[in-house]
């Protein structure tokens, strides 16, 4: 049985939706990002970064993986599913495993931050972020103008790209005319195990979501008028 250790972030989702996909059992235990918990001894010692996810497997002597890519990674090898084994397709699915882990991941963060949570609004570092984003989701639409999926088939580069692309107007950047980048948005967000994953460890409606900052935002506009 596999223990995971996550919570409802894109990077949390790649490892459930991984779960899903692959038919592993495993049991899920929240953490509380709000309270710190990921900062607490007891993690610490599976996980020294001090973020989500991670998994322990217990059929593997309790070995403990962190980072999110290097989860997916290992979770495929070990079910020989979701990752090529000629050197070829293997490489095709690491290449854009990492350009979500290098590119995608940090950019949308940042965008992430400055756009909807940093105290202070800098216009410099919203549009460079934003910029960059809609940089890398075009570069994406390129490589789905000819492919069904990212490396051919569909692989763990799906899901960990999928599972931040998916919050992009939370990052205040819109896909329009990126008609491929929003056909495999669709089709993966039909997946039943992709539906199942991004309910663990709840479910987090994004549109509500959106709302709400929305709406919290013309209220603080209106009081500042």
């Amino acid at each position: 049985m596999i223990e995971l250790f996550t919570a409802s972030t894109p990077n949390g989702w790649k490892a459930s939706i991984t779960l899903e996909e692959l038919g592993l059992e495993y049991t899920v235990r929240p953490i509380a990002l709000d309270k710190k918990e990921q900062k607490e001894a007891w993690y610490l010692k599976i996980n020294p970064n001090g973020r989500i996810p991670t998994i322990v497997d217990h059929d593997n002597d309790d070995f403990a993986v962190f980072e999110s890519g290097a989860i997916m990674v290992y979770l495929a090898e070990k079910t020989g599913k979701l990752l090529p084994k000629d050197v070829k397709g293997r490489s095709r699915v690491m290449q854009w495993l990492m350009f979500q882990m290098g590119g995608v991941g940090p950019m949308m963060g940042q965008a992430n931050v400055f756009f909807r949570y940093a105290p202070e609004k800098i216009p410099y570092a919203i549009e460079r972020y934003q910029r960059e984003v809609r940089r890398l989701l075009e570069v994406l639409d390129g490589r789905l103008a000819d492919h069904e999926y990212l490396a051919g088939e569909y692989s763990i580069a799906d899901v960990a790209n999928w599972s931040w692309v998916r919050g992009h107007k939370w990052s205040g950047v819109e896909i329009d005319g990126l008609e491929h980048l929003e056909r495999w948005l669709g089709a993966i967000a039909e997946r039943p195990a992709a539906q199942r994953g991004i309910a663990v460890p709840e479910y987090t409606d994004l549109e509500e979501m959106l709302r709400k900052a929305d709406e919290a935002t013309a209220k603080v506009q209106g009081i500042l008028a």
